[in-house]
């Protein structure tokens, strides 16, 4: 366990002072049950979140309205949760990890039953809305977690692993939901997958260890908003929040407008046929736990560079007009991302000395800024020239990128 104390820093804001023993190692049977819970509720919450990407084509036919306004099932749902991770990326430190994510994981399912009922677009928002609230709960908490009782030198590990998960979570949701929308119906699709999803939920609630390292804070609520809050001014954090804005802004962009893409001339793809391309998420199983040993070698900074380069690739390859190149390109891009994005994760983790669920929060909170105007932004630029106006948002996003690497290797 831990020995926790509450110390004024030098910022004039009160700071948690913690001092960590007896995590879990990879060679404890709870670190392996954590481990297989958090993916679990892992694939649960990520297959939420993007389940009706690939079938958004379906929607703007049913209910009569642009891919833009289509998009907002996708964005809509973003902006609920980074509202949602605010709010308990700040109740996790004081109401703890494994409650909130139990409960949060619980109130999210239960729309899912009931859109396929909806007969309204706006309501189906509504829906989308209140569940992509309580879907924050568990990203709010989970790295949280995984810093709390693994051994710190297993830490990087357990994250990389996490957001593996988070991979495998964003390629099912989205398969699933697609080719069963394509030779049923997406009604039957997310009636499907809730009852898999309720599974995963029982999983997560028999196998997850209780928390150990965990203590309540015992600081006045401004003094958790403060020093919550303060991250902003951490210079050795700002490369990494901004890293997640560029990143998830530039990749949700391909994604929300490929199966537009694939669908029109000269392709004339099928949804089932489209959906394959999401089997691109699976690198992202294997990559961020390989780039995590990797880095130990080679420096976090090194790794994130590289993975930038294979990300933006990826993207312009996208530009050749050939499914075949089309789908490589993606690929790639999943390959350079996930890696990205497990590392600015977990070097939130390890620079955050106080406030840590707080940190992890502000960092997703910027990545789904990212996810939020990602998919709305590009669709101006896909109405207006197509598919090079997604390719072009991605070259703009270069300049910042660049920028922003130079600074993230100086601070890792």
């Amino acid at each position: 366990m831990f020995i926790y104390n509450s110390v004024l820093g030098s910022d004039g804001v009160t700071k948690e002072k913690r001092t960590y023993n007896n995590g879990y190692t990879s060679k404890d049977k709870p670190f392996w049950m954590a481990l297989i819970a958090l993916a679990a509720a892992s694939i649960m919450t990520f297959s939420n979140i993007y389940m009706l990407q690939p079938i958004l084509p379906i929607f703007t036919r049913e209910f009569d309205v642009s891919p833009t306004a289509s998009s907002l099932l996708i964005s809509l749902t973003i902006v609920s949760l980074i509202i949602g991770l605010l709010v308990f990326g700040l109740m996790s430190d004081r109401w703890g990890r494994v409650k909130l994510m139990k409960v949060t994981m619980l109130l999210s399912i239960i729309p899912l039953f009931i859109m396929p009922f909806v007969e309204s677009f706006a309501l189906l928002l509504v829906l989308r809305f209140i569940q992509g609230f309580f879907v924050a709960g568990l990203p709010a908490a989970a790295i949280a977690y995984i810093g709390e009782e693994f051994e710190q030198r297993s830490v990087r590990i357990g994250i990389s692993f996490y957001i593996a998960s988070n991979a495998v979570g964003g390629m099912f949701g989205r398969v699933f939901v697609g080719y069963i929308s394509e030779y049923a119906s997406w009604q039957m699709s997310l009636w499907l997958l809730f009852v898999l999803e309720a599974l995963f939920f029982i999983a997560f609630l028999i196998l997850l260890p209780a928390s150990r390292n965990f203590h309540t804070s015992e600081l006045p609520i401004k003094d958790d908003l403060a020093g919550m809050f303060i991250h902003l001014k951490n210079k050795n954090l700002i490369p990494a929040f901004y890293m997640g804005i560029v990143i998830q802004l530039t990749f949700t962009g391909v994604w929300t407008y490929l199966p537009f893409y694939l669908s029109d001339a000269p392709f004339y793809l099928s949804i089932g046929t489209i959906t394959f391309a999401y089997f691109a998420y699976g690198l992202g199983l294997v990559s961020s736990p390989v780039a995590s040993k990797l880095s130990l070698s080679f420096g976090m900074g090194k790794i994130v560079i590289t993975s930038v380069f294979v990300m933006l690739t990826g993207i312009l390859l996208t530009a050749i007009p050939v499914v075949v190149l089309i789908y490589l390109g993606v690929g790639l891009m999943c390959l350079g991302f996930f890696v990205v994005h497990s590392m600015v994760a977990a070097s939130v983790n390890q620079t955050a000395t106080h406030h840590k669920g707080g940190a992890s929060s502000i960092y997703l909170v910027s990545y789904y800024i990212g996810v939020a105007t990602g998919g709305t932004l590009t669709g101006f630029l896909w109405g207006a020239i197509g598919w090079l106006g997604v390719i072009a948002l991605a070259v703009l996003l270069i300049p910042g990128v660049l920028w922003g690497r130079q600074t993230y290797l100086r601070t890792v």
